[in-house]
């Protein structure tokens, strides 16, 4: 169980960064102004100049003095996010694939209660979308099984630029989701196991050199990940074996 505490800044935007000293300037100086109470950004162990320049930004990073992992990343985000008193956060990540301009849309659906977990599509948006064919055939065969299997209407699971109310943050228990990608789907489980309404809005998506993206065979790894999540999902409603991340 996690005790927070409340201080007062309504729009967190949280950046989990690793090796991201070529991009983080830019994503970090394109956030909007005027939008967002504050910027949390968790370096996790990098191995080049990422803090150096984090720092640069005016910027106390969140330092994890080891690599532990992309959830792992998220678990420190969000939770100092609620302490910070934050009632709506934003994941934005450093390698510049996600347009940071996109944030309003997020920042509106939580507002509008569309949501509690706001997903960012690349597949809704009329904007830039460079998704390798086999990636987007994958992304979209785990978004049909995950629809199948938990009732939803999505057009994409698998993403990285997402919001978040506190209030589920708060319910969901993130802290025993796995330290890598597998959180991310874990996540959206835990959303619909508790309760949660689960929304969508268009983004841009655009590959660098720079970003650390799943190769072919580590999305096809991930894909059965995905899969085997959901097998667990249906034995726990089915009482018949008990999913970890879904008990609170």
């Amino acid at each position: 169980m996690i005790h927070y505490k409340n201080k007062g800044s309504e729009v967190i935007v949280v950046i989990p960064a690793y090796n991201s000293e070529k991009t983080i300037e830019k994503v970090y100086k394109n956030i909007p102004t005027g939008l967002v109470d504050e910027v949390i950004i968790v370096d996790d162990g990098s191995k080049d100049n990422t803090v150096a320049v984090i720092k640069e930004l005016g910027i106390k990073p969140i330092i994890h003095t080891k690599n532990l992992g992309y959830g792992a990343n998220q678990k420190t985000l969000y939770t100092n996010a609620i302490n910070s008193g934050a009632k709506y956060v934003i994941m934005l990540h450093p390698d510049g694939q996600y347009d940071p301009r996109d944030l309003p849309k997020f920042i509106n659906a939580l507002k509008a209660g569309k949501g509690d977990l706001i997903l960012g599509s690349r597949f809704l948006s009329k904007g830039v979308n460079e998704t390798p064919g086999y990636k987007s055939i994958s992304l979209k065969l785990i978004a049909v099984l995950f629809n199948l299997v938990l009732g939803l209407n999505l057009s994409e699971v698998n993403t990285g630029y997402r919001g978040y109310t506190a209030k589920l943050l708060r319910v969901i228990p993130f802290m025993k989701n796995g330290n890598g990608y597998i959180f991310d789907p874990q996540l959206i489980i835990q959303a619909v196991y508790f309760g949660f309404k689960i929304a969508e809005v268009p983004v841009s998506k655009k590959y660098n050199k720079e970003a650390i993206s799943p190769n072919f065979s580590k999305s096809i790894q991930h894909g059965f990940e995905n899969m085997q999540l959901l097998i667990e999902y249906i034995l726990h409603r089915l009482k018949l074996k008990q999913a970890t991340f879904l008990t609170a």
